[in-house]
């Protein structure tokens, strides 16, 4: 029998490090060759590590919420044979981790906590109230023992407890806070760390701007309505995030350099030849910005359900590398709970953002002067003062809105 040591992987392009999140295996455990071993959490994706040796594990290096370098032991393995002086699997060195797999927490359940100090979701909360269920019964796998979605679906198919199609949920009576609380220390790890250090970067390299104005919807509406009506035999329905980003695509003809990163080493603007637009999406883990890559390739049906795809790996963390990086540009959208508006922060290295928000029906003044009803939505959008001054954001900001009030223009290509 030997030893051998196997080391962190390369991650992906530009990742030295990675969050140890969880441990898949202990000392003492028997693992298969390519079984994953451990998750780490990189600015970009969980990403499950597989072994390229099957043996028995002596050792592991590292606490939960400890960095790993790339190129760092991690495990120690009694193996058969001798040890290849380099980590090597199948005689090549170790290939890079996969970009992604979905979350294996739940292969270390938290314990069950009391239903008044429960962390759950809105979500989950949501369902647990509409299915009649106690959130205190059900073991959470998420950060500091939250309650996920799938936690309450596997609770059920396990069989506790048979949920009622028909069970009203129990009356609401308002409880006392309590004085006797204790207060809670709650650990930044994982997703909502790496959220935390981008956005630190972000906000306090770029100098943020924002500039905000009304959209008027009508006339998108009314587009969305008879292509929609077009799609229904075919089940497909498009969303309003596609036509954005064509608004958006439109706009970097006359204005390039908001399709931009910046490199902070040489002092550079890098205005990027392709277009790969970020859509922020929102899941029980954090926010997750995946990347719709050549975004001015695609069709708006094309970009519907590009969009689709991307949002349900993100919810299903199954999001690969290539997916979550290369963003030049990102449209965030909290659809109907999105509020009046909001000054999102700028998806470092990218240089603006554009958010949407809740669009509500409000009284206008028309051309001829009279009061008439319009669905009015706001759009905000933020960049970095380096390289973008105030009046060329509002100019950019203005194209934008001119293809969303006049989307009829964005035909003009098809021509």
């Amino acid at each position: 029998m030997a030893t051998f040591e196997f080391k962190l992987p390369d991650l992906g392009e530009g990742v030295m490090e990675g969050e140890i999140v969880s441990w898949l295996v202990k000392p003492g455990d028997v693992v298969k060759e390519d079984a994953g071993i451990v998750e780490v959490m990189t600015d970009k994706a969980t990403v499950t590590v597989p072994t390229p040796r099957a043996g028995k594990v002596l050792r592991t290096f590292g606490n939960l919420g400890e960095m790993a370098k790339v190129h760092q032991v991690l495990v120690e393995l009694e193996v058969s044979g001798e040890a290849p002086a380099v980590t090597k699997t199948h005689g090549h060195e170790v290939p890079k981790a996969p970009a992604a797999a979905q979350a294996t927490a739940a292969a270390v359940p938290a314990p069950v906590v009391s239903a008044e100090k429960v962390l759950a979701t809105p979500v989950t909360r949501r369902m647990a109230r509409e299915l009649n269920l106690d959130l205190g019964q059900i073991a959470g796998s998420g950060p500091q023992g939250r309650v996920l979605k799938t936690d309450v679906e596997a609770f059920i198919a396990s069989g506790p407890v048979k949920a009622a199609a028909g069970a009203q949920a129990p009356a609401k009576h308002w409880q006392p806070l309590s004085v006797a609380a204790v207060d809670q220390r709650i650990p930044l790890r994982g997703l909502r760390k790496k959220i935390a250090e981008k956005m630190v970067k972000s906000k306090f390299t770029a100098p943020h701007y924002a500039f905000v104005e009304e959209v008027d919807a009508t006339a998108l509406i009314a587009l969305r309505t008879a292509i929609n009506d077009k799609l229904a035999s075919q089940n497909v329905k498009v969303s309003f995030l596609p036509f954005f980003v064509k608004a958006v695509l439109a706009a970097f003809r006359a204005f390039p350099q908001v399709n931009a990163n910046m490199d902070e080493a040489t002092q550079e603007l890098i205005v990027r030849g392709e277009h790969h637009i970020g859509i922020a999406a929102m899941t029980e883990q954090g926010l997750t910005v995946p990347v719709v890559r050549g975004a001015d390739r695609l069709s708006i049906r094309g970009l519907g359900n590009e969009i689709t795809r991307l949002a349900n790996a993100a919810r299903d963390q199954k999001l690969k590398m290539e997916e979550l990086t290369g963003g030049t540009f990102t449209i965030t959208s909290l659809g109907q709970t999105g509020g009046l508006f909001a000054t999102p922060i700028i998806n470092h290295p990218e240089v603006a953002i554009m958010g949407v928000h809740r669009m509500r029906k409000r009284p206008v003044v028309a051309e001829d002067g009279s009061i008439v009803v319009r669905p009015i939505m706001l759009f905000s959008f933020c960049f970095d003062h380096r390289v973008i001054d105030g009046a060329t954001g509002a100019e950019f900001a203005y194209e934008v809105i001119k293809y969303v009030e006049q989307p009829e223009l964005l035909l003009v290509d098809m021509v």
